[in-house]
């Protein structure tokens, strides 16, 4: 069996005090091909790549965690289409079997109650999951004459946001209904972001057994339930202190006296690289009217050289910070950061004025306060 660490690893005593063995055994009755299975998963904010061989139909890994965590177990693509066989699962403290007939996607679980128990809340969530599937398929259908249609995308938006709204009592239900099952933080992670069902998911954590919310996994929720209190608009913005790409302490209170749009983004992201020229032109259109950016990145650790390239390819001028821990970032747990990009823009006394500014959004907020200002 080969393991492949794809980041530096520094773990604390304690941590590995708290370490449990698994095993992890799968058996494809009908594929008796040599061929490589992956699994991957993240701990302690870092990313793990073990493989092992499959012969004969079966396969195993072994390792050790602390609380149960996701992952992904899948052969590399075969076919040309990049198709790959790919299950995901929860690993934890227990002998995990998989076993199907020829493919990973079609394994049943057996061994885990966690596992059990993501069993049930699948099957709760299915229907709609299968309605979000249709609508998906439909929009990828459209033709690209199609796309530009407004009213027809937005209206099959809108379907997909209501029948998303369906899973939020399902989650609850099942968190209510399950509250010492690992599980059940997940479902109340998945809805944690929508103001609707805030609430509720809040008194479903509440409920939860103590042991649940102080796993990590409880505690994230637990600080991202303070953070969006804490940074809600018209609340002073909470300072920060992170190193920039130099290694030198920058503060957030160090640009009192301008309008800062806090920027959280990271090389590795997709949206955030195509958001990033409607940021560069504001910041060119404003920077002498009192305006500037503070980049927040979510680098992976080790990824330094990825995060200032992206800096210098994207041409992003203002100044950059980053503990490059992932989504284990300081200040993204402070803020509450679940996706990127994201964005706070916070006024020259120190107070969030808006949040969630994109494309022309950012132009036209930062117009209405700096324009009239300057007149």
């Amino acid at each position: 069996m080969k393991k492949t660490l794809l980041a530096a690893v520094a773990v604390l005593p304690l941590a590995a005090l708290a370490q449990k063995p698994f095993s992890l055994n799968g058996t494809l009755k009908n594929d008796k091909g040599n061929e490589k299975i992956y699994l991957s998963y993240s701990k302690e904010g870092k990313t793990f790549l073990d493989s092992t061989e499959l012969k004969n139909g079966t396969f195993a890994f072994k390792g050790e965690i602390g609380d149960p965590l996701r992952a992904s177990v899948y052969k590399k693509p075969a076919e040309k289409n990049g198709k790959r066989d790919f299950l995901s699962i929860y690993l934890e403290p227990a002998n995990i079997q998989l076993v199907s007939a020829d493919s990973l996607k079609n394994a049943s679980i057996s061994g885990s109650k966690v596992n059990a128990d993501n069993e049930k809340l699948k099957a709760l969530t299915k229907p709609v999951q299968d309605k979000l599937a249709a609508i998906n398929s439909e929009f990828g259908k459209l033709t690209a004459e199609q796309r530009k249609d407004k009213a027809l995308t937005e209206a099959i938006y809108k379907r997909y946001e209501t029948a998303s709204k369906e899973l939020e009592p399902i989650y609850i239900g099942f968190a209510r209904s399950n509250p010492q099952s690992y599980v059940s933080l997940s479902a109340i992670s998945q809805i944690a972001t929508s103001e609707s069902a805030q609430p509720e998911a809040e008194k479903a954590y509440a409920a939860l057994s103590q042991d649940l919310k102080d796993s990590k996994s409880g505690r994230d929720i637990s600080t991202y339930f303070n953070a969006v209190k804490n940074t809600k608009i018209g609340l002073r913005a909470i300072d920060f202190t992170q190193n920039d790409v130099n290694d030198k302490p920058v503060k957030l209170s160090d640009f009192k006296g301008k309008y800062v749009l806090v920027d959280f983004w990271a090389s590795w992201c997709g949206p955030c690289r195509q958001e990033n020229p409607n940021v560069v032109a504001a910041y060119n259109q404003y920077k002498d009217k009192g305006f500037t950016v503070l980049g927040v990145s979510l680098d992976q650790p080790g990824k330094k050289e990825a995060w200032l390239k992206a800096i210098a390819d994207d041409q992003l001028a203002w100044t950059h910070v980053s503990d490059l821990k992932f989504w284990d970032n300081a200040v993204a747990k402070q803020y509450g950061i679940r996706s990127i990009p994201a964005n706070f823009l916070i006024d020259p006394n120190g107070k969030i004025v808006a949040k969630g500014l994109r494309g022309e959004a950012l132009k036209e907020k930062l117009a209405s306060l700096l324009d009239a200002k300057t007149k």
